[in-house]
């Protein structure tokens, strides 16, 4: 009974990428290291959540063979994360559920903080829409080819992206509203 926890507890340590030297990976993980190679970063299937890290320049590619091959029909959330201090700085993070096998995934793509730009899931799951114009409101991702990339929660005037861990938490904003804003023509 000791050995089997030892052995329990030294399997699920650590969120590692699984490597040859460990268990081998489950079924879609290595069918999307065969089909984009170095491209895959990382992986992970720590206490059975899968999880692939991979280069942004094969998003698309990748988003849609998961989508279209691999049934993962369902874009259920995406997010940013702010690793403020590290390079690359921001990671986007996608969650997609198979709704036929009730399997999840979940895929981070690393950006730089020079380069906070990728392309846009809406083509592939319209509830991207309103998912990355949060993401580009809170934390400041840009989604190329997105239809309508516009603030979502925070008002156009609103300067910065509250969600960034540089963002100074006692920053004043412009004022807006009735009143708030004297127009040139209504002065004098």
């Amino acid at each position: 009974m000791a050995d089997q926890e030892e052995t329990e507890a030294t399997s699920e340590t650590a969120d590692a990428p699984a490597t040859e030297a460990t268990a081998p990976l489950p079924p879609v993980l290595e069918r999307l290291r065969e089909r984009v190679g170095e491209a895959l970063l990382a992986t992970s299937d720590y206490r059975g959540d899968l999880c692939a890290t991979i280069a942004r320049e094969v998003a698309m590619e990748t988003f849609t063979w998961l989508r279209d091959d691999e049934s993962f029909d369902m874009l259920a959330d995406l997010t940013a994360v702010d690793y403020l201090g590290r390079e690359p700085r921001f990671e986007m993070v996608y969650h997609l559920v198979s709704i036929d096998t009730s399997s999840r995934i979940r895929i981070k793509i690393p950006l730089s903080q020079e380069d906070v730009k990728i392309p846009t899931l809406c083509e592939l799951w319209q509830g991207a829409n309103w998912l990355e114009r949060e993401a580009y409101d809170m934390y400041g991702i840009e989604f190329t080819g997105h239809p309508d990339l516009t603030r979502i929660y925070l008002y156009e005037e609103f300067e910065g992206h509250p969600l960034r861990k540089d963002y100074p938490k006692e920053k004043r904003q412009p004022l807006i509203g009735p009143g708030a804003i004297v127009r040139s023509e209504e002065v004098g």
